[in-house]
């Protein structure tokens, strides 16, 4: 019998971080919900405060059984990299503190895994996510995001097939 696991997606941003939760059977996935924490704040310790709090609630509403953050694409812009490293320290933080186990994935990987294509563009991504979700109406890009990384999740074998499989292995003792 399958199990059936929730999973988070979240990709950080310091203004807006999307999440998308999904529940897997194996890889048969249903959509629950999307959507984007807006933080705001004058300055980097007060949106960092709010994206926490934000989050937090996301957590609560939605209580997932795992999460997968995305990993941050490093740019030219290395101060901009260093403050998207402090809104993924937050997106590691809150599922930490809630005693679930965070999954960490490459953007080229995401993609690779929901589109096909490691350099897919985000019209493809939301695309895929629309295919693999039927009927989901994304809040934001960010959010459409997010449920690429949860979906990635899931593929990648985390989630329910990774149940599915320690199940197999418990049987075959």
């Amino acid at each position: 019998m399958d199990k059936i696991i929730r999973v988070m997606g979240v990709d950080p941003g310091l203004r807006r971080t999307g999440w998308g939760v999904v529940e897997a059977r194996g890889v048969r996935l249903r959509h629950l919900g999307n959507g984007f924490c807006a933080a705001e704040g004058e300055t980097l310790a007060e949106r960092l405060a709010d994206l926490h709090r934000r989050l937090t609630e996301v957590m609560e509403l939605w209580r997932p059984e795992e999460a997968a953050v995305e990993q941050i694409f490093v740019s030219v812009d290395a101060v901009g990299s260093l403050k998207l490293a402090h809104a993924r320290a937050v997106a590691l933080l809150v599922p930490a503190q809630a005693g679930i186990p965070v999954a960490e994935y490459a953007p080229n990987q995401i993609k690779k895994t929901v589109v096909g294509v490691g350099k897919a563009d985000k019209i493809q991504v939301q695309h895929m996510v629309r295919a693999l979700l039927p009927g989901v109406q994304l809040a934001s890009p960010d959010a459409a995001d997010a449920l690429a990384i949860a979906i990635c999740h899931v593929y990648q074998g985390g989630g329910a097939a990774r149940y599915e499989d320690l199940a197999a292995r418990e049987i075959r003792r």
